[in-house]
């Protein structure tokens, strides 16, 4: 089961997810979202939480009042982050999560650890934990068949894409072909290069 939240404070929605368990987080490890970033308390067990980007938005486009929603949101979902003041929230982009075998379930780290961030939460803010529980559905997805159906739909944007590029050279190819004999034709038929039978000293004259 996993369970999402939406964000609205920012003045858009932002759509935010907690895996129930260890499992539910080993299936988010693996079949995240580009867009996707993670919270976790730092050096603290917590529950993993997710935030879903808008497309081409990257880590640095977090609005703040998201940033704090998640951090909030990680810290009230830790037995022990939960009951701290002065927690530190660690994210990263989705990509940036690595995961070997030798890890147990629910245990990641980092590719480069210059991509992880830190935020700092001084102390539990009911009101905004509140606001977010009220937004919280229980679903359960089908991880694989989403991520699959999002790739599909990837690979079809991307052939239309190609496709209207191609449409795009060829008509262009086209007009430079038209240019060009347009070209052709109108110096050919220069009217500066053309002479009338009135011109010169070659005419006939008729009484």
């Amino acid at each position: 089961m996993v369970f999402y939240f939406t964000s609205r404070i920012s003045g858009e929605e932002y759509v935010i997810y907690v895996g129930e368990d260890k499992y539910e987080n080993e299936d988010l490890i693996k079949y995240g979202w580009p867009e996707d970033v993670w919270f976790h308390v730092d050096k603290v067990s917590s529950a993993h939480v997710y935030l879903r980007l808008k497309k081409d938005q990257t880590i640095e486009d977090i609005p703040a009042e998201v940033l704090s929603d998640c951090a909030q949101l990680v810290k009230a979902n830790s037995i022990q982050g939960n009951k701290m003041n002065n927690v530190q929230i660690v994210y990263t982009p989705w990509s940036n999560l690595k995961k070997t075998g030798d890890m147990a379930d629910g245990q990641v780290g980092f590719f480069k650890q210059k991509e992880v961030k830190l935020t700092h939460v001084e102390k539990r803010i009911n009101e905004t934990v509140n606001r977010l529980n009220k937004t919280k559905v229980e679903k359960h997805p089908d991880f694989m068949q989403e991520k699959e159906d999002r790739m599909r739909l990837e690979r079809n944007e991307l052939k239309k894409l190609q496709s209207e590029q191609r449409l795009r050279e060829k008509e262009e190819i086209k007009r430079k072909r038209e240019e060009k004999e347009l070209r052709s034709y109108t110096t050919l038929f220069d009217v500066n290069e053309m002479k009338s039978n009135q011109d010169g000293n070659d005419s006939d004259d008729f009484m």
